[in-house]
């Protein structure tokens, strides 16, 4: 059994390990914390009709709810940066995949390997969707001290803003959270993100403390209606065009999905 001191030395080695494969910022969530967190609270208790509580699960889960995969006690979530002047990080190709999801996806890959192979530990490189066994990253990133949930319902870093992608692993080490961060850009903030939003998916309070039992809520105050913005999604799928790839043969389906809030705000410019 590792002591305390082991466990942080080993929660160091991660992390600085991930940075050098990568990663722009990284850090460790304890399961066990996260069972508690504001998005595993709440998204069970989302009404049926509702787009995120009805989203088809492949795991048999009731609507929202996470499963935990055997032994894992530990998660490693990395965020890779995707600045504003490189926007075909996010641009999905056929459907396949993202230049970015590609770069993760190769970290977390990497990452599992040298884990296994210096702690002799099981890993497991989760899935994005958290119907589809994934996990509520943004949460998990909060606990890990990479950011706090802004008022645009994004991970808002202080050193990126929210203009980064994330990942995560599995570990089955019980490790400490790295912690959360004292960081409010949002408290005085002219609140760009919710002008800017062409859909008003943060314009007007949908959730409740009283409703739901929990002071934070989605948009942080429970301002974001995820249907909205889910509109402006397939309008953006609607506009793809194909475009020609150096290197390809066939043109590929480019779908450029809105960054308005992302853009729109100033912390890490």
């Amino acid at each position: 059994m590792m002591t305390d001191l082991q466990k942080k030395e080993m929660s160091a080695a991660i992390i600085e390990k991930a940075l050098d494969f990568g990663a722009s910022l990284a850090g460790i969530a304890n399961v066990e914390e996260l069972k508690n967190a504001p998005s595993y609270i709440f998204a069970p208790k989302l009404p049926q009709e509702d787009s995120v509580a009805n989203r088809e699960s492949d795991s048999g889960l009731k609507p929202g709810e996470v499963t935990w995969l055997e032994g894992g006690k530990s998660a490693l979530i990395v965020a890779v940066e995707h600045p504003e002047d490189k926007p075909e990080l996010d641009w999905w190709e056929n459907r396949k995949a993202t230049p970015g999801n590609t770069i993760m996806m190769k970290i977390i890959d990497q990452m599992c390997r040298w884990v296994e192979e210096n702690y002799r530990v099981k890993v497991y490189h989760i899935v994005y969707h958290v119907e589809k066994g994934g996990i509520y990253l943004k949460d998990a990133a909060v606990f890990a001290g990479l950011g706090i949930i802004g008022k645009n319902n994004l991970l808002v870093t202080p050193k990126y803003g929210p203009r980064v992608r994330l990942s995560a692993m599995i570990i089955t080490e019980d490790l400490p959270s790295t912690g959360t961060i004292s960081f409010d850009p949002c408290k005085d903030c002219d609140i760009f993100c919710r002008k800017d939003c062409d859909p008003n998916a943060m314009g007007n309070k949908i959730f409740t403390e009283e409703q739901y039992g929990q002071e934070i809520l989605p948009g942080n105050d429970g301002s974001y209606d995820r249907d909205k913005c889910n509109i402006q999604m397939e309008a953006d799928i609607k506009k793809a065009i194909p475009i020609t790839v150096e290197g390809e043969d066939e043109p590929t389906i480019h779908v450029k999905y809105c960054r308005v809030c992302e853009i729109a705000c100033p912390v890490g410019k």
